[in-house]
């Protein structure tokens, strides 16, 4: 977990800046949202993951107002938006800055006014807006670009401009929908790393509906599953890799931690005689002293044949694949317990590892 901002699921409600309660949202027979409740704290950055239908696009609209949910209630600092009008939405609104997969700017208005258009839309006055709007180009890295259109710019650049008109009229949470989607993997990170530095400058609240676990590693704070509807996980983002719950969770892990060589995995049989292959998830502190300890418990018949330590946040997160005889499993599993590590047994070969 980052260390700017240490979430808890008993902070006072005052500092939420969303509370979701039981919301529920069916098209026809299908339910999008199926009793999801959450709390999204001040100056956290929440990042929410699933499949594509999992319910990631409902649940923003839900947030923005687009879509009102069935039953439940959504509170955006303290006032409750699933049972207010139109007119009465507006101005909660500006409370909430979107950015896009697609950027969604205005071709025909330069970089300047495409930051500048929200305040436009409130009445600010033109000096004023564009004042701020020179402020925000500087935050985002643009300035320089104020004059250019959107054809001019890179996809990096236009997201950079899609940050800073969410940024415009100061709002208490920023929604990113699939905001790197389009992105290559470079720009990607430099995106992701703007997000944390203005998280961690403004204190400003993020809730990021990805697909993409390396999102969510790389700036999250605490990460919630959806599954057809359904929240099946939430915990802090070293937490779900260190150690995942659900089956949804450890598939969207797949391809971003480590896994067992297939050279290895097409050798697995179940006989009991030969050398066990074992994967160990370890978190925290446990992470950095595991290895060490087990060794010693196992100084000949030990081997580390794949994985390793990763930092999630600040947190060391350590994934080990390993083989040992047969007949010391359950001395091992054993130590593996007093030392707090998760140990899954995956199976045997017949000729050591």
């Amino acid at each position: 977990m980052n260390s700017h901002m240490p979430p808890s699921s008993t902070a006072s409600q005052d500092q939420s800046v969303v509370r979701l309660r039981d919301v529920k949202r069916r098209f026809g027979a299908t339910a999008a949202l199926d009793g999801v409740s959450l709390n999204v704290q001040r100056g956290e950055i929440l990042g929410i993951i699933g499949r594509s239908g999992a319910g990631k696009s409902t649940l923003i609209r839900c947030l923005n107002g687009l879509e009102r949910p069935d039953a439940g209630t959504i509170e955006i600092e303290g006032r409750d938006i699933t049972r207010l009008g139109e007119m009465d939405l507006q101005p909660l609104r500006r409370k909430i800055g979107m950015i896009f997969q697609h950027f969604n700017l205005l071709s025909a208005k330069t970089v300047e006014e495409n930051v500048a258009l929200p305040l436009k839309i409130e009445g600010w006055p033109r000096a004023k807006r564009l004042a701020r709007a020179a402020e925000l180009l500087d935050v985002v890295g643009l300035t320089g670009k104020a004059n250019a259109y959107p054809k001019a710019l890179s996809g990096g650049q236009k997201q950079r401009v899609g940050i800073a008109r969410a940024l415009a009229a100061q709002p208490a949470l920023l929604l990113s929908d699939e905001a790197t989607s389009a992105l290559d993997p470079e720009t990607t990170r430099s995106i992701l790393a703007l997000l944390r530095d203005i998280n961690r400058r403004l204190g400003l609240t993020i809730l990021l509906i990805t697909h993409e676990m390396e999102v969510v590693r790389a700036i999250a704070d605490r990460v919630v599953v959806l599954d057809h509807g359904r929240i099946v996980e939430e915990a802090p983002v070293w937490q779900i890799f260190s150690h995942p719950q659900s089956d949804t969770t450890r598939s969207l892990l797949s391809g971003v931690r480590p896994q067992l060589p297939a050279h290895i995995a097409g050798r697995l049989t179940q006989a009991t005689t030969a050398t066990v292959i074992v994967a160990a998830d370890v978190g925290g502190a446990a992470a950095t002293d595991f290895l060490k300890d087990i060794g010693r418990a196992f100084p000949d018949g030990l081997n580390l044949i794949h994985g390793g330590i990763d930092h999630i946040g600040s947190q060391p997160v350590g994934r080990f694949f390993l083989s040992l005889p047969s007949e010391s499993l359950s001395l091992f599993l054993q130590s593996a317990q007093i030392l707090g590590a998760h140990v899954e047994v995956l199976g045997h070969v017949a000729d050591p590892v």
